[in-house]
């Protein structure tokens, strides 16, 4: 792209200043036209560009890391299987939790970007669907195949036409169809709509695609990641943390934190760290790498363009076969549950080296719920996955949010979204005050909810609670927040399976509070 080897610093940053431009506009005409509640209100979504190598290289401003960070693995291994077999008005698709973001409900899409017969790039979408048929977004499922619809690496689109047989397989495999397939479009028209974008810009400068920029911003990204390493004091670190999940199986995530100052370069190991589990908590590599990179990286570099380049100096391991690299057919939908635990021994093992930059554990996962039933007309409805999350751990020098959630970053759905589009009545939401932990800096609180369904008959209730039992750690002598309680018709449940509920019954969550910074004040 560029007319000399080094890129002109203006050109650079005017061409880079367009990429970002066109996925972050591209992930908010998504967030706008998705019919998924969970996309539309909470922003659980992953917008980004990457080159015919299918390295990523621009990436939207919004979205969960969760689905972020495996995006780059799901962009690369949809590349490297369609090389070469490409053709304009082509759509690739998969949802294989090993291939990209850890289960099925998240669909990734992407867009080959063709200027006539020339392939300029990809641009790519991974968003949480509202139905993926099977078992639903509960942990309940005995293995992978319970848990719903397998869209191996397939095209959506053949020369701009439908393949209609997987249309029709997706139609025919889940319970809302229009739904889902409302959600696909928005993932393909904002995909072509961001092609039209990046044509322009390429005939603008005159270049044939995006290989010289992408080579220049991946290669700075990456080199300024190694020199802010090189920065941290070398050694390996240790963290580890334990929580309860549904069912009450005590889950344990230990991890050693290398900083190799030679090399730029940080490994973190999860060696030791539990086995994978009989339920669907289950996660696999790519989410595992997803939210150690987060974590580290938003300690180390937060500012530095999240890609390829800045995610290379950083290796993950876990051993196949444990519950943060599990072996299929191991069940996954209800990944998040652990998945978003992944930070914490991380930030335990940096409060060693960069105390001053990491937080105390918060509440962890966000408890999600769906349910399923009939509306008082006798009309079935299945709602979207909805989630709460408990208070955020504290900082250094700054007391944690109530009610927010880390590290995921989606938002709560509304409760007036959740009362308009399903027969729910919320009785009750407020902060749970007091819960977060004591320090010097305060744990975040977590919160109230209270719930009931306006129905006449039976319905069904997939919830996926954790921290039953102990709550967050503090951090340098900060005490723990307190933990979570999941109560029907007051009594308390923990259950991995998804629960027959009965008209009139009473939902109460109350999540957990995040953990305090340094010691109390006397």
């Amino acid at each position: 792209m560029a007319k000399s080897p080094a890129m002109d610093g203006v050109e650079l940053e005017i061409l880079w200043s367009n990429l970002i431009g066109i996925v972050n506009e591209r992930a908010k005409a998504l967030q706008r036209i998705a019919f998924s509640p969970i996309v539309r209100e909470a922003g659980d979504l992953a917008c980004a560009l990457f080159d015919q190598r299918g390295r990523m290289v621009a990436q939207a401003n919004t979205g969960t890391p969760g689905h972020i960070n495996s995006l780059a693995f799901a962009g690369a291994h949809l590349v490297r299987i369609f090389e070469g077999r490409c053709e304009p008005g082509d759509v690739l698709i998969t949802n294989d939790p090993w291939l990209s973001a850890g289960h099925f409900f998240d669909i990734t899409v992407l867009t080959p970007i063709f200027d006539g017969q020339n392939l300029i790039a990809y641009i790519g979408s991974t968003i949480h669907h509202t139905d993926i048929g099977g078992y639903g977004i509960g942990a309940g499922a005995r293995d992978v195949h319970e848990e719903g619809l397998w869209i191996p690496p397939l095209k959506l689109y053949e020369r701009g036409k439908p393949n209609e047989v997987l249309h029709d397989i997706i139609r025919r495999n889940v319970r809302t169809p229009d739904a889902v397939f409302g959600d696909l479009s928005a993932q393909v028209s904002s995909g072509e709509a961001a092609a039209e974008y990046l044509i322009t810009l390429c005939r603008r400068y005159g270049v044939a695609d995006i290989e010289t920029l992408s080579d220049e911003i991946i290669n700075r990204s990456e080199e300024a990641t190694r020199n802010a390493i090189r920065k941290l004091k070398p050694g390996t670190y240790h963290g580890e943390t334990s929580f309860d999940v549904p069912g009450g199986e005590i889950i344990t995530l230990k991890t050693a934190v290398t900083v190799d100052v030679e090399a730029g370069a940080i490994i973190v190991d999860f060696a030791g760290s539990s086995p994978q589990t009989a339920t669907g908590i289950n996660v696999v590599l790519n989410y595992t790498h997803a939210y150690s990179t987060f974590a580290i990286r938003s300690c180390l570099n937060p500012d530095l363009p999240n890609n390829t380049g800045s995610l290379a100096p950083i290796e993950v391991r876990a051993p196949e076969g444990s519950i943060i690299n599990c072996a299929y057919p191991a069940p996954v939908n209800a990944r998040h549950v652990v998945g978003m635990y992944v930070p914490m021994p991380i930030l335990k093992a940096l409060h060693q080296v960069m105390p001053e930059r990491v937080l105390a554990e918060g509440s962890g996962a966000v408890w999600t719920m769906q349910i399923q039933g009939k509306r008082q007309d006798g009309q079935a409805f299945t709602s979207s996955m909805f989630n709460y999350s408990g208070g955020m751990g504290a900082r250094a020098n700054k007391p944690g949010p109530s009610a927010t959630c880390y590290p995921t970053g989606v938002a709560a759905v509304p409760i007036e979204i959740l009362e308009a589009t399903m027969p729910i009545v919320f009785d009750r939401k407020e902060l749970r005050r007091g819960s977060g932990g004591k320090g010097r800096m305060q744990g975040g609180d977590g919160q109230s909810i209270q719930f009931h369904m306006r129905t006449e008959t039976p319905w069904l209730l997939n919830a996926v609670p954790s921290r039953l039992n102990h709550g967050p750690d503090g951090i340098d002598g900060g005490l723990p927040g307190a933990s979570g309680h999941f109560l029907v018709n007051g009594k308390p449940v923990s259950e991995a399976k998804k629960l027959t509920m009965q008209p009139g019954d009473v939902v109460l969550l109350e999540t957990p509070g995040g953990g305090g910074y340094g010691k109390p004040a006397a």
